[in-house]
């Protein structure tokens, strides 16, 4: 359910600030709720989705490119990135410093550190989580899951009839307690965060709840996992791996990691937890077994999000949000800045109703026809220094394995096909500047804006209105209180059009849920109640298709179906945009993968 100025993330978005309107994550569709909590400014992603309403433009750019061009309003705009493409000064560690500092902005001081439990899943607590547990995979560049080899020294689906996944431990990894990684660590995790007991108050049950049993395998440093149903995106589960001597009992999963961390097992560990400086600081593990790590120590200090780009500024911290023009201009002037850009999973779209007219889908289509989609994005793109990809997929990113534009015809703007649209689903022209009529009644319909949104969002739905206005299409802009956008429209399904960003969708099964059948009053997070059998069908076909290629197949016959049923509008997908402190090397906007911190460093 959405929620007002908040996001509730896994891998955390890297700008506290929104744009566009509400932004769903994908953790927060599978538990069906939202906590508040503040838009982390760490530069990863989300697994995770969250509905934030827009208050702010973000200033959002693709990856950076030596290659620039004009645009009409004077903004110095770079090339659209690679499939693969990240900005983080990538260095050999020959050419990084050992030893310093990496001083970080923390958006909230941290209370519960389990990531698995219903109120540990703030973006900064996981992220740094994962440098303090077993990660046990890491996703590159291009989206792709790949086995850590301190952890891992294989992990393969070896049957598929029922799916069993056999992991191969490094048998160096141990625990800070000195125990060794075993299975047994995997089935605490799988029936702790299963649903089966629910005194263990988990955050969600996606994918653990499909596994039927965790065994050892041939020896200790082998663990079968067993799936009841198959699971394509078995890779995040144990993702971080937590100990099993943490996670044993509800107690322990639910109070053990409230304002402490009892175990560790990576390449960090936690070097203080000062509440009342709000800091929280991370150090090498003397007893770390893999690749020395360059950095002595990573500071992390509690900020409001309107006292980052000052603190980044003053030299009091290495990275701050250029997510805004003002922010943006301030940064870029300083000196000892950097920007870097990256495009992670981000879109932004525009919605449609089921109700009234907008349950015809001719009117649907209409719409898609009569809507100029790169002039919108010239609208809040204006000023930003870079373009914004135009999206013709739903559930892939543009930079993401197996995206193709499957928008056709129905992401193409066509005035006259739209008019004939609407013709046919028997919508009368009423002339040139006045709405078509039916049985009498005009054709108007409403765009669904908070109070509080950004300028630029009113400019789109501005812009919006204009271009369908040409089809005679009356629609009118409602600006609701905030407080009340979620709750009494979106959720409930009462808009025309809407605006919302869908943010951190990967893998892609985790969309699966925004364009579901809704089964009675259940209507998971497709909050247009708009999908077909066929549709559910392909998307559940794919979740469950262990081979990538084939599941990339689907999810693309899956999404040409979307955008012939007019479910949404993509518009671009949205990029990121960070000033970070000149030599800050191996570190930066990754785009769609993860860091390694034992890397990160200074340069020479």
């Amino acid at each position: 359910m959405p929620v007002f100025e908040a996001c509730h993330t896994w891998r955390p978005a890297t700008h506290p600030e929104t744009l566009e309107g509400p932004s769903m994550d994908a953790l927060t569709r599978r538990r069906h709720q939202l906590t508040r909590r503040p838009t982390s400014d760490r530069p990863a992603h989300a697994l995770t989705r969250s509905l934030v309403l827009a208050t702010a433009l973000v200033l959002s750019v693709t990856a950076c490119s030596s290659s620039t061009s004009k645009s009409t309003d004077g903004a110095t705009r770079s090339a659209q990135p690679r499939a693969d493409a990240q900005d983080i000064n990538p260095q050999p560690l020959e050419r990084v410093k050992d030893g310093g500092e990496l001083r970080s902005p923390l958006q909230q001081w941290i209370t519960q550190w389990n990531p698995l439990q219903v109120d540990g899943t703030y973006g900064d607590s996981v992220e740094i989580m994962k440098m303090i547990e077993p990660s046990i995979f890491r996703v590159d560049a291009t989206g792709t899951y790949q086995p850590v080899p301190d952890f891992l020294v294989s992990a393969t689906v070896v049957s598929t009839a029922p799916q069993v996944v056999l992991y191969k431990l490094n048998p160096k990894a141990k625990w800070s307690d000195g125990k060794p990684l075993s299975y047994l660590d995997f089935k605490a995790q799988w029936q702790a965060a299963s649903g089966k007991d629910t005194a263990f108050n988990v955050a969600t049950t996606a994918g653990y709840d499909q596994i039927g049993d965790v065994a050892q395998g041939a020896d200790a440093s082998e663990v079968r996992v067993t799936f009841d149903k198959p699971y394509a995106d078995w890779q995040t589960l144990f993702y971080p791996l937590l100990p099993a001597a943490g996670i044993g009992t509800a107690d322990d999963f639910n109070k053990g990691w409230v304002e402490k961390v009892p175990i560790t097992g990576n390449a960090f560990k936690i070097g203080a937890l000062d509440k009342s400086a709000q800091t929280v600081t991370v150090v090498p593990d003397p007893n770390w077994w893999g690749t020395k790590p360059k950095l002595d120590k990573f500071t992390y200090r509690v900020l409001s999000s309107s006292a980052i780009t000052q603190s980044f500024l003053n030299n009091e911290i290495d990275y701050a949000s250029a997510g805004r023009a003002d922010s943006y201009s301030q940064l870029k002037a300083d000196p000892n800045a950097v920007i870097r850009s990256a495009s992670p999973w981000d879109e932004v779209h525009i919605a449609f109703g089921s109700n009234g007219p907008m349950a015809d889908q001719k009117v649907r289509q209409a719409l898609e026809k009569a809507i100029d989609r790169p002039s919108l994005i010239k609208v809040v793109n204006k000023g930003v220094p870079v373009d914004f990809p135009l999206l013709g997929n739903h559930i892939l990113m543009t930079n993401q394995v197996g995206y193709q534009d499957n928008s056709g015809q129905w992401g193409k703007l066509d005035l006259a096909g739209a008019k004939q649209l609407l013709s046919d689903a028997g919508w009368q022209d009423a002339g040139a500047g006045q709405p078509r009529t039916k049985d009498g009644r005009p054709l108007e319909l409403h765009f669904i804006l908070a109070q509080g949104t950004s300028q630029q969002s009113v400019d789109l739905a501005t812009a919006t209105q204009n271009m369908l206005l040409q089809a005679g299409v009356k629609l009118d802009i409602d600006r609701v209180p905030d407080n009340d956008i979620n709750e009494k429209y979106i959720n409930v399904g009462k808009f025309d059009l809407a605006t919302w960003r869908n943010t951190g969708s990967f893998p892609p099964s985790t969309t699966v849920p925004l364009f579901e059948e809704p089964v009675g009053d259940n209507v998971f997070a497709n909050y247009s109640k708009l999908s077909t059998p066929e549709i559910d069908g392909l998307l559940k076909q794919a979740a469950a298709t262990l081979d990538p290629v084939a599941a990339a197949k689907l999810y693309n016959q899956a999404d040409a179906k979307i955008w012939e049923l007019g479910h949404s509008l993509e518009i671009y997908q949205r990029p990121q945009v960070t000033a970070y402190r000149k030599g800050l090397a191996n570190f930066g906007a990754t785009g769609l993968a993860d860091t390694d911190y034992t890397k990160v460093g200074w340069e020479k």
